[in-house]
């Protein structure tokens, strides 16, 4: 595996550092939730945060993925859809600037974008807008795209468009690549489990989940039962525990890989995102399952010190310095 293909709604971030949680109290929202919007209620969350501290940044889950790949030194792409304004304008820079192929289409409706409110724990509530991300459509995504590429990444908040996911797994499968999906939140996985069943059944080769996730599509609660049920349908299962590190299982072997501690949790956004570019990026470069993992671990560990899912170039070079010590074996949890 060399080159990857990422598919998911193309978002860009809003990220706001709350005071306190009462902004989220005052509009309802459940703390540590994805809620979906129309555009005018997410205007009047941001009108009504204005004042704080924020920052903008390329988002979306699978754009987090695709985009920490790149700066790892991976050959990637990303299909997604914007609109014709400045936020999709700037997405589609974000993602020339980081060498990332495009496959970006232009809806009819304003780009989206995720309100992130960031409580002075780190903790993340979002309110996204979706936008032209909803317009993806099969007539969008035809069998070219897939061309030099060996695996596709599936971002799981995009699985509710039922037809698109199918028909793009469905086409990558076709030309012979391997599927990879992340399960992305444990309420999109039961108001889609059945779908989600089949599709793995049928298509998916590597599965990336958290322990609620996992837990909501295979119906087992104890982590390690979840991943052996995953492990039946698919080749790759990756179970991830929170601070307890993330259970591994491809065939027979089963590894568990712990974590590397954060010097301070800022803000939780991405880490499931960074985690999974950290992975495949490894088996990009052909190593084994513990350093995958492994450089999985560092850069979810990373992107939680910061608020949001970018940071400067002194943190990258000490990521590509924890990763060298990785593929010589001298830095493995």
């Amino acid at each position: 595996m060399k080159r990857v293909l990422g598919i998911g709604n193309a978002l860009t971030d809003f990220l706001v550092n709350l005071k306190d949680d009462n902004v989220l109290a005052e509009f309802g929202l459940g703390r540590g939730s994805m809620t979906l919007v129309e555009s005018e209620q997410q205007r009047l969350i941001q009108d009504r945060t204005a004042s704080l501290p924020h920052t903008l940044s390329l988002g979306g889950s699978a754009g987090n993925t695709i985009r920490a790949m790149a700066k790892l030194g991976a050959s990637v792409g990303l299909i997604g859809k914007v609109g014709l304004d400045s936020t999709g304008r700037f997405y589609e820079r974000a993602l020339e600037n980081l060498g990332i192929e495009p496959f970006v289409f232009h809806g009819v409706n304003r780009s989206g974008r995720c309100l992130s409110l960031i409580s002075p724990d780190g903790e993340r509530t979002m309110v996204t807008y979706l936008g032209a991300a909803l317009e993806l459509s099969v007539e969008d995504v035809t069998e070219s795209i897939f061309e030099g590429y060996d695996c596709l990444y599936v971002e799981g908040f995009q699985v509710q468009n039922h037809e698109v996911i199918e028909h793009v797994v469905r086409s990558a499968k076709a030309k012979g690549l391997k599927v990879a999906i992340d399960l992305a939140s444990y309420n999109v996985v039961l108001e889609n489990r059945d779908f989600l069943l089949r599709l793995v059944d049928e298509y998916v080769d590597i599965i990336f989940a958290n322990e609620q996730e996992a837990a909501a599509f295979s119906g087992e609660q104890e982590p390690v039962n979840a991943l052996e049920f995953i492990s039946k349908m698919c080749e790759l299962a990756v179970v991830k525990i929170g601070t307890r590190g993330a259970l591994i299982k491809c065939g027979g072997e089963v590894l568990h890989v712990g974590i590397m501690a954060a010097a301070k949790r800022v803000d939780t956004t991405g880490a499931g995102d960074f985690y999974a570019a950290g992975f495949l990026y490894g088996m990009c470069e052909g190593l084994t399952l513990r350093q995958c993992g492994t450089i999985g671990a560092i850069a979810a560990g990373k992107v939680i010190e910061v608020v949001g899912t970018t940071f400067g170039e002194e943190v990258w070079a000490d990521i590509y310095r924890l990763v060298e010590q990785v593929k010589s074996e001298k830095y493995l949890f």
